[in-house]
């Protein structure tokens, strides 16, 4: 099987590449992260040596992020910027985030770290290199979902005078986490992701009551959106509902019968349109999905994340699985139902009474039904859907598997 597998890797370099990086890091950590601590230590002060007067710059590092876990620290960027509104803010992301985080209000300068050696040129390392060294006062690494020694290296190389992050996930020989001179202490774990974050800058003293995820749109995307959504013939007395599909993990994915029954149930006894996404390698479940309708939906594919965001955010709400299209919905204002399973809710789902979180026994996907989704629907929307007919069939589920909701 090793074997096989070694084979099969390498047909793909960029799997090679990242296979052995990730081999590097992993044996610097366990072998040479002591060696450099008696090297690079930084002498740790507390909050009260900090001088805000002099934080005019402030960098935040999520080079490590998947998506949701980006939004879910956008909270962060808001906390920073009600704290000094007239500070220059920058955040370093990987290319996948960078799309998210443009356009951002809370941010005034994006640094995009190339996830694979081969995107880098000359210029595009030049250009990184001086915004990473162009001075800045404050350097903060949320390092919460996971430690990365990328991330530590890129918040010493900024030269910041304060460098904050937190006291969790010390690497493995290491007497604590040194790159940084304002260590937040280590919370519990057993916190919802946001407050996980704002725990780090929390302790210098910033905070927000918002703890909202934000993505901004542009009269671009919304222009977009709307001539999208004109085409396929969809007009603002249309009651429209998104459903979008797939997730990266297999056992995230709600079954496609029941958003097939779902989407059924919504078309034939309350006229919604439905309008259906999945991703790029999610073909066969859009083509099982269609197969089991008895209409034919608006399709949203072959678009960029912010286009699909704009179209989000027209719809009238938004049925998905727990990813980072999940946070994508909730970062842009639309009403949302997730189906959760083995993540729990009360940590990963986006904060707010919108959103609502249904997870099924045993912490099963496909313990949840289409009569869930559907009820937590006509909670959710507004105005009320009106049936047409009589319930289906369909809709009439009896001793369906109880479910738990989140609502906040």
């Amino acid at each position: 099987m090793a074997k096989q597998s070694l084979r099969l890797n390498f047909r793909d370099p960029e799997k090679i590449l990242l296979h052995w990086w990730n081999r590097f890091e992993q044996f610097f950590k366990r072998r040479g992260l002591a060696v450099l601590e008696r090297i690079f230590v930084r002498e740790v002060i507390t909050p009260a040596m900090v001088d805000p007067a002099a934080i005019r710059r402030i960098l935040v590092i999520r080079q490590h992020d998947y998506l949701g876990d980006f939004l879910l620290a956008t909270p962060v960027l808001r906390a920073l910027r009600e704290r000094f509104p007239h500070a220059h803010i920058g955040v370093l992301v990987r290319q996948y985030t960078a799309g998210v985080a443009a356009h951002n209000p809370y941010i005034d300068e994006v640094l995009t770290f190339e996830e694979h050696g081969w995107n880098w040129t000359p210029r595009k390392l030049w250009q990184f290199w001086r915004q990473l060294r162009r001075g800045w006062d404050l350097t903060i690494v949320l390092n919460t979902v996971s430690h990365s020694l990328t991330s530590d290296i890129l918040a010493s190389l900024s030269r910041a005078r304060y460098c904050l992050g937190s006291a969790e996930r010390i690497f493995p020989g290491c007497s604590r986490n040194f790159f940084y001179n304002l260590i937040a202490p280590a919370g519990s774990e057993n916190r919802h992701q946001t407050d996980r974050n704002l725990d780090i800058v929390r302790y210098l003293g910033i905070d927000t009551s918002d703890h909202s995820e934000n993505m901004t749109l542009t009269e671009q995307d919304r222009g977009f959106a709307a001539a999208f959504l004109q085409h396929h013939g969809v007009s603002h007395k249309d009651r429209l509902v998104t459903m979008h599909l797939g997730a990266g993990k297999i056992n995230n994915r709600w079954p496609i019968a029941q958003f097939a029954t779902l989407s059924n149930l919504l078309y034939q006894d309350y006229a919604v349109k439905i309008l259906a996404a999945w991703g790029p390698q999610e073909t066969a479940l859009g083509e099982q999905y269609l197969q089991a309708l008895t209409f034919t939906p608006i399709i949203l594919k072959n678009v960029s994340l912010r286009q699909f965001a704009a179209v989000l955010a027209q719809t009238e709400a938004y049925v998905c699985n727990d990813t980072g299209v999940m946070h994508v919905g909730a970062a842009v204002g639309a009403k949302l139902v997730a189906i959760f399973g083995p993540t729990d809710p009360e940590f990963w789902k986006p904060k707010g009474k919108q959103i609502v979180a249904l997870r099924g026994n045993n912490n099963d996907c496909a313990a949840v039904t289409a009569e869930h989704v559907l009820q937590a629907l006509l909670h959710l929307i507004f105005p009320p859907l009106e049936r047409r007919k009589p319930a289906s069939p369909a809709s009439a589920q009896e001793g369906t598997p109880p479910v738990s909701a989140t609502l906040s």
